[in-house]
């Protein structure tokens, strides 16, 4: 896998940048559509699902075999310990009820891994080629948004105030920088980069956005989820991956 290049640093940043722009939906109180955020996770999970069954762990396998399928595994199951026996509380959407200041932390800490693996998948993925890795940066953006809604709602919802809300979108936002630039030079990331990436994007897919739209109901969503699946194979013909 090549070395960090300018512009995979620049995709990093531009991911990053996308949790701040939904902590700022917050913070500064602006109005958004609750069935719009729902369509986009539903849209994303159909997109991200799809990058890591066809892109991902295929070329996982091809390069580690059976030992890429067990990180791939792990990965899958670090990301449930951290949002689920950590972060209890952490869902994809505005947190309305009121909440401990602990609980607020303990969903950051959880997210930390998830979001870091966010760069390691984007570094990951133009070391395959550049089709490739517009296709995860594109899964990563989807989802990146309401990320940042979600972890900026729940730190207002434990009474921290606007600034440490974003300064928690912020600390998201600088752990996927940080697995973009540090996925070459740590030995276990350049060898499993891309196991960690399809273990975790399956996650957020499959654990996190599906049954966080599928409790809505209607048939919209599913249609939105079919969808992203869809519009995937389209800019993946396009792309020529």
């Amino acid at each position: 896998m090549s070395h960090v290049t300018s512009g995979n640093l620049l995709y990093g940043l531009a991911a990053a940048s996308a949790n701040l722009v939904g902590a700022a939906f917050v913070v500064g109180r602006r109005q958004w559509s609750s069935r719009a955020l729902d369509m986009m996770l539903a849209f994303a999970a159909g997109f991200m699902i799809a990058v890591a069954m066809i892109d991902l762990l295929p070329e996982a396998l091809a390069r580690g075999g059976h030992v890429a399928a067990m990180v791939a595994l792990g990965a899958y199951l670090a990301v449930h310990i951290t949002q689920h026996v950590i972060g209890t509380h952490f869902h994809f959407g505005e947190e309305t009820h009121h909440v401990s200041e602990a609980v607020s932390v303990a969903a950051l800490v959880g997210l930390l891994m998830h979001t870091f693996v966010d760069g390691v998948a984007v570094a990951s993925g133009f070391g395959i080629g550049g089709a490739v890795g517009a296709l995860v940066f594109t899964a990563v953006i989807l989802h990146k948004v309401p990320e940042g809604l979600a972890i900026s709602s729940l730190f207002l919802a434990a009474g921290q105030g606007r600034a440490r809300a974003f300064l928690a979108a912020c600390a998201l936002g600088t752990a996927t920088v940080l697995g973009v630039l540090l996925t070459d030079s740590v030995g276990a990331l350049r060898d499993h980069g891309l196991a960690l990436s399809a273990g975790v994007t399956l996650y957020v897919g499959m654990s996190n956005l599906v049954p966080e739209f599928r409790a809505r109901g209607g048939w919209q969503l599913p249609v939105a989820f079919v969808a992203g699946t869809g519009v995937y194979f389209v800019a993946r013909s396009l792309a020529g991956a």
